[in-house]
């Protein structure tokens, strides 16, 4: 067994799901997302990573995002939330209360101004699969947001659809489930699955794939 993510994986998985993809693919896969209407932005690490998230941030805008072991590990979520600099929701809808404010938290989720995140897969014809146990992501990902920002390492670069729907079955998910147990105490699902095939709206949805071996 090894560590992926800081999570044990078995070691085949790791090698076919968590190495970093070559030259070639992620070219094509930039290519095919630009293609689907959607931008790309290459950084070579996660310092550079951290840096075109931030810089494509307006200052004062509200700006959300789920859990994401991606944004945790650049040090993205503490520097929308601590900085000042954003009208960060999560801390804000944390600190709700669930039962007589639902429908604001609700509201609050669903149409930011900026939503940060990852997917689980993108493939090299240029779509993007996300999986998630409650869903509350996805909405923003695929029309609430006003901006999406998602920051992918090249490992998550699949060959077609099919092979993404395979890496989450066989591999994030179970990395996922793995974290969720030793930092809640539940269990993970893969409950609901988006795939983005195109964008229609101009410069809507970014994506900055990272040289490195990031997230699930």
């Amino acid at each position: 067994m090894i560590k992926a993510g800081g999570v044990d994986a078995d070691e085949s998985l790791t090698r076919r799901w968590g190495t970093r993809a070559d030259e070639a693919r992620v070219k094509r896969a930039a290519v095919g997302l630009g293609a689907n209407g959607i931008t790309v932005r290459r950084a070579p690490d996660t310092a550079s990573a951290k840096r075109i998230v931030l810089d494509l941030i307006p200052d004062g805008s509200a700006v959300h995002q789920g859990a994401s072991q991606t944004l945790d590990v650049l040090g993205i979520t503490s520097e929308i939330e601590r900085s000042g600099r954003y009208a960060a929701l999560r801390p804000r809808i944390w600190s709700m209360d669930r039962e007589t404010e639902a429908q604001e938290i609700r509201r609050l989720g669903a149409a930011p101004d900026v939503m940060l995140g990852s997917v689980h897969a993108v493939t090299e014809t240029g779509s993007l699969l996300a999986a998630s146990m409650s869903g509350s992501q996805l909405g923003p990902y695929v029309s609430g947001a006003g901006r999406v920002i998602l920051v992918v390492g090249t490992q998550k670069i699949v060959l077609d659809v099919e092979e993404g729907l395979l890496r989450i079955n066989e591999y994030a998910w179970r990395l996922e489930d793995a974290r969720a147990q030793a930092a809640y105490g539940i269990r993970s699902a893969v409950n609901k699955i988006v795939v983005i095939n195109r964008e229609i709206t101009p410069g809507r949805i970014t994506v900055v794939l990272v040289d490195e071996v990031l997230g699930f």
